[in-house]
């Protein structure tokens, strides 16, 4: 059905469900537990969710707690659209309503901030395994292209925050967890706030022998966050994290390795050296420090600025190679937001500006089984990116909002490679500037009333290719490879039934995308990338949550605490339906046009219950479903889908009035079911599968004193 179609249909039938849903309130006499409406930065609006124009998803330390605390997994995977997976023990990768086409390994088409600092690199990678669950207070996702404020990407935006310290409050705490396939984790917490200043400081350790044979993990992680306000008109905050990291690679199996012993990693051939043999993993030590200043000139004008350095040395031991990295990253954001009056109604203006800059020497080395050998090629590489936007937001007659924006995108990439022991000639330089792009955004919203709200929106967006694309580990520079460039047209509508009892949001989508970027594996395990015509990407998406049962527990002492939740019993779930297809794309002589895009599902579902009562005990049961995968560009292969079980419980009381217990254990993949989890596309020699853990247990302990 085309949008403007459905946008009537919504228009008209949505007012009617509204007041139906005003007329009937509960009945029985226990008291509801009164949610407070989430607000959200959006497009930097900082709106209520029902009043932004956009698919955004939220979760919280509440979320992430539901589930197993070692990974981001299954919390980020109920969020509808939006699928995270592990290739290896925290070898992340994200897409938002996409395929895994440009991520075989990483975060590829996704912008990614982490307390507002820039967090993807300047060269398009998002180093996503540098974040441990336990410093993640809340993500929210936008879906879509959001290039009108935050620059390049067609596939969303990621915005990760740390915790935040409750005002008048001291607290220090201590964690621990063990589980199946030799999981050992342990958190230490530090934190104090006042009406003015809070200090945050938490460390988390982790260690895996893994599920796969060569899948062991060592994580260490630090993270602090500072924040003062030096007067009544500025605000400053610091925020610190480093990540010391190392996980082994066991590579791809094929379809008869996988059914064989899909705890197998990858075995040697007569040709070809396994990843055992060859001691594949991958290091690194990264450090980011980012400063923030607020200041407001007056209650209607604000400029926030923010400036970061990171630093990172990375050593990988591939099949083919061994590669040592080092790079310095800088760069920085700064907004003007500005609220006035027009004919009487509410205009918010906002307007800034994004840099990048980053220096890179990439060497390349014999893997002599985990060692450097001879040196291959040795890269200095400097990549500057930035971009202006503005944006304005426009309160209309019967409660509509209208959103324009638009920025203005540079990105340019150098690379000397300054010895070449594999190809001639031996030493070169390679430029190259991409063109400018423009990326507009037209969003309207009707709210209705408190409880439904519809919005239609029309965006797009650019994706250049990262330097990994351009620059495989194969010693071959990807000269040709062009930016993706899409159109996203969108209508939804989200509200509430019931007195807030029930929660829902639907939207459907659909993405035209232009120079694709698909990806393929040598038989060396080289990802190698290339341009196909376009694509046509098409969706649903659902999320609903209600209450069955609930009541309150007051807490005036400690408002926030994240011990004294709502009690009752609470049923969630989310869907998205994905039609995602090549548009024109021929390859090796054959016409793929229509057929399913390459590492994309059909179906995916995630739900569960969330079950509390008064003495604290707590109980959340999940399934997460996934239809087929296709793994090559020819549909030919396709992963199984699966549904896989799990469920966290525990007790969890604040004793006294300052001591915090939480005792827990959990169990995922209940029913021990085999599955691949992060498919190798386009595979050579059929090596598609990478095989997710079978049953696994944990169980914890946290204790805390808060004053």
């Amino acid at each position: 059905m085309p949008s403007r179609y459905l946008l009537l249909l919504l228009l008209l039938v949505l007012p009617q469900l509204s007041n139906l849903a005003q007329a009937q309130t509960p009945t029985d006499t226990t008291r509801t537990v009164a949610l407070p409406e989430a607000t959200v930065t959006g497009y930097g609006q900082r709106l209520p969710l029902r009043r932004t124009a956009a698919a955004i998803g939220v979760i919280d330390a509440r979320v992430i707690q539901q589930f197993n605390p070692a990974a981001l997994t299954q919390a980020v995977n109920t969020l509808p659209g939006v699928r995270l997976e592990e290739r290896a023990t925290a070898s992340y990768r994200l897409n938002i309503r996409g395929s895994t086409l440009r991520s075989p390994f990483g975060v590829r088409n996704v912008k990614v901030y982490y307390n507002g600092i820039p967090f993807t690199e300047a060269s398009g990678s998002t180093p996503l395994n540098l974040l441990d669950p336990a410093i993640i207070g809340r993500l929210e996702v936008i879906k879509g292209p959001a290039g009108s404020v935050y620059g390049a990407g067609t596939g969303g935006v990621a915005l990760f925050g740390t915790p935040e310290v409750a005002p008048g409050t001291s607290r220090v705490a201590a964690g621990a967890t063990v589980g199946s396939f030799g999981l050992r984790r342990n958190t230490i917490l530090a934190e104090t706030g006042t009406a003015t200043s809070s200090v945050r400081a938490q460390y988390a350790h982790q260690e895996l022998d893994g599920y796969r044979e060569q899948s062991a993990l060592r994580r260490d992680v630090f993270a602090l966050d500072v924040r003062t306000v030096a007067s009544p008109k500025t605000t400053l905050a610091a925020h610190l994290l480093y990540t010391d990291i190392n996980y082994q690679l066991p590579g791809g199996l094929t379809r008869a390795q996988f059914s064989a012993n899909p705890r197998q990693a990858r075995p040697s051939t007569p040709t070809a050296p396994g990843t055992v043999a060859q001691q594949a993993f991958y290091a690194s030590r990264t450090g980011l420090l980012g400063l923030t200043h607020e200041y407001r000139f007056t209650d209607a004008l604000e400029l926030q600025t923010t400036l970061y350095g990171s630093g990172t040395a990375i050593r990988t031991p591939f099949l083919v190679d061994y590669e040592r990295n080092t790079a310095l990253g800088t760069g920085g954001r700064s907004a003007l937001s500005y609220r006035t009056a027009l004919a009487g109604r509410v205009l918010r203006l906002q307007g800034g500006g994004e840099f990048q800059g980053s220096f890179a020497n990439g060497r390349s080395y014999q893997n002599n089984r985990g060692t450097p050998g001879v040196l291959r090629y040795d890269d200095e590489i400097q990549t500057t990116t930035g971009f202006v936007f503005a944006q304005a937001d426009y309160t209309l007659p019967a409660d509509f909002l209208l959103t324009v924006a638009a920025s203005y995108n540079r990105l340019n990439y150098r690379i000397a490679r300054v010895s070449n022991a594999v190809a001639q000639p031996s030493n070169y330089e390679f430029s190259r500037s991409f063109r400018p792009e423009v990326s507009p955004r037209v969003a309207l919203l009707k709210e209705f009333s408190p409880n439904l709200s519809v919005y239609a929106s029309v965006s797009t967006g650019f994706s250049p290719p990262t330097i990994e694309e351009i620059r495989p580990s194969d010693a071959s520079l990807n000269s040709e490879l062009q930016a993706e460039r899409g159109t996203s047209y969108e209508v939804g509508t989200r509200g509430n039934f019931f007195a807030n009892r029930l929660t829902y949001e639907v939207n459907v989508f659909d993405f035209e995308l232009r120079q694709t970027v698909v990806s393929s594996t040598t038989d060396l395990g080289v990802v190698v990338f290339r341009n196909t015509g376009s694509t046509r990407q098409r969706g649903l998406e659902a999320a609903l949550s209600g209450w069955l049962w609930s009541e309150v527990e007051e807490r005036p002492d400690f408002p926030d605490d994240v011990f004294s939740t709502g009690r009752g019993l609470r049923a969630w779930g989310s869907y998205a339906y994905n039609n995602f297809r090549f548009g024109s794309y021929s390859s090796g002589g054959q016409d793929l046009r229509g057929n399913r895009l390459t590492g994309t599902t059909p179906h995916t579902l995630s739900a569960g219950l969330d079950f509390s009562e008064r003495l604290g005990f707590y109980f959340n049961p999940n399934l997460s479903h996934q239809a087929r995968v296709v793994l090559n560009d020819a549909n030919t292969e396709e992963a199984p889908g699966y549904w896989v079980f799990g469920a966290r419980g525990g007790w969890r009381r604040t004793l006294a009035g300052h001591l915090e217990t939480n005792i827990y254990a959990g169990i995922d993949n209940a029913t021990d079911r085999n599955y691949s989890l992060g498919n190798d596309l386009n595979a050579f020699g059929g090596r598609y599968f990478q095989s997710a853990p079978g049953r696994a247990w944990y169980t914890g302990l946290q204790l805390g004193w808060r004053w």
